[in-house]
């Protein structure tokens, strides 16, 4: 005996939600999304035109991602076939393009504000409780040609070769025009500056004078060379160093096909076979095993990426973390500065916190921590009892303009010590610097 079958059986309309487990990941999205507020979307919808699709469907059936479903087409094709697709759509059908449109124009801008208010939804329900934040970053490589790269370092030394050459080719127009004793009246050349502050507008001013100049004297063949080599040439090279500059701002490289692409070294396999490639730096902090927040960054170490990532999160959220846990890539000196004055406890490891602890560093008598400070008389005593008194402080600017502070000790005399070879490489007595913050 088998049950019945029979396809062509007239049904009413199926309710599909009964066929949906009741803990099923799409019933979480698809209640998260309703406590989103309409509002969010209301930029990112200028209005005009024939009705949309309402955002907060379209924004559900993001839950694809949850899938592994990535592609648009894919996408549309599970809103027509899988019944959890078809539930969370609402039968609705967007096509491909609606849905490529919507993710890659729409939901940019609005992609911050779903995030928090997700984010606010576990708060209240007290998942998260913003006390223990734990911070990790990853490099991910950029859909970006890997050989289209511009090097800040190149564009520096190029950028200066050819600021010399132009002064060099002015050099020798004035030089020819004081052989010919052509110009009677005593004009000068334009005044162009140090080679080092020529900018691609002075050189188009500058240009544009000798092109004035040459319809006087259309004859004279070296200036008309030289305006020729100025403005096929010498200017469109200044000027596209200039725009490799803006682009770079504080980066080392960036990429032709993906501008803010930074090539960083990525880690291919378990031996460290890395290699540049254009990529991004994401930082990601969670707690309690959701994701509270992100950021994307374009330097590849994290050490600078710790204050901006957590600023960000406190425009987010009001305030900062109680306390955050991080590797020993964001130890620094500027990032412990910067949490205790936030009054956030740093659970972080500075660089050299492991081999700090061997017996091989310390046994090491070359090394400033295995030595004795006094605070009374402000001396450093080293293995062989020499007293290294205070000289002088220096002050140290990071890129991002924080001042470390040090001072610097030196020996008395450490001619004769026996320890010395052990010590310092140092022809005369050994200096120090340290920062006591």
């Amino acid at each position: 005996m088998y049950i019945q079958y029979t396809m062509d059986q007239l049904y009413l309309p199926m309710d599909l939600e009964e066929d949906i487990p009741e803990n099923h990941l799409v019933r979480v999205v698809n209640e998260a999304v309703n406590r989103l507020d309409d509002s969010i979307f209301t930029a990112a919808y200028p209005g005009g035109g024939r009705n949309s699709y309402h955002p907060k469907m379209l924004t559900k059936i993001i839950y694809a991602y949850t899938q592994r479903i990535y592609s648009s087409r894919q996408i549309a094709k599970a809103v027509r076939e899988n019944i959890m697709f078809m539930w969370i759509a609402g039968r609705q059908r967007p096509d491909f393009r609606t849905i490529n449109r919507f993710r890659s124009e729409r939901m940019k801008d609005v992609l911050e504000f779903v995030f928090t208010g997700v984010l606010q939804m576990l708060i209240d329900a007290k998942y998260v409780e913003l006390e223990h934040y734990f911070m990790d970053g990853t490099k991910i490589e950029a859909n970006a040609n890997r050989y289209t790269f511009v090097w800040g370092k190149a564009v520096v030394k190029h950028k200066a070769k050819l600021q010399e050459k132009v002064h060099t080719l002015f050099e020798t127009i004035e030089q020819a025009e004081q052989q010919e004793e052509q110009d009677q009246q005593g004009r000068d050349l334009p005044e162009l500056g140090e080679a080092s502050t020529l900018t691609s507008e002075k050189l188009e001013l500058a240009t544009r004078e000798l092109e004035a100049r040459l319809k006087e004297t259309p004859k004279d063949k070296p200036l008309k060379k030289a305006v020729r080599t100025l403005r096929r040439d010498l200017l469109p090279r200044l000027q596209k160093y200039e725009h490799h500059q803006e682009i770079l701002g504080e980066r080392n490289s960036y990429s032709k096909t993906d501008p803010d692409a930074t090539f960083m070294r990525m880690k291919e396999d378990h031996m460290r076979n890395g290699q540049l490639k254009p990529g991004y730096n994401v930082q990601i902090g969670t707690e309690n095993q959701f994701i509270v927040g992100y950021s994307l960054h374009q330097r590849p170490t994290d050490t600078r990426t710790l204050k901006p990532h957590l600023e960000q999160i406190k425009a987010q959220l009001g305030r900062l973390p109680g306390t955050v846990i991080a590797d020993a890539g964001y130890g620094s000196e500027e990032n412990y500065a910067y949490l205790e004055n936030e009054q956030v406890e740093a659970v972080v490891k500075y660089g050299t916190y492991h081999k700090e602890k061997s017996k091989a560093w310390q046994k090491d008598i070359s090394k400033v921590d295995n030595w004795q400070y006094e605070k009374e008389t402000d001396t450093w005593t080293c293995a062989a009892g020499q007293k290294l008194t205070f000289l002088r402080e220096s002050c140290e600017k990071t890129e991002s303009g924080y001042e470390i502070h040090k001072r610097h000790y030196r020996s008395a005399n450490c001619a004769g010590c026996p320890l010395k070879p052990s010590c310092t490489k140092a022809a005369g007595n050994r200096e120090i610097q340290v920062s006591l913050n």
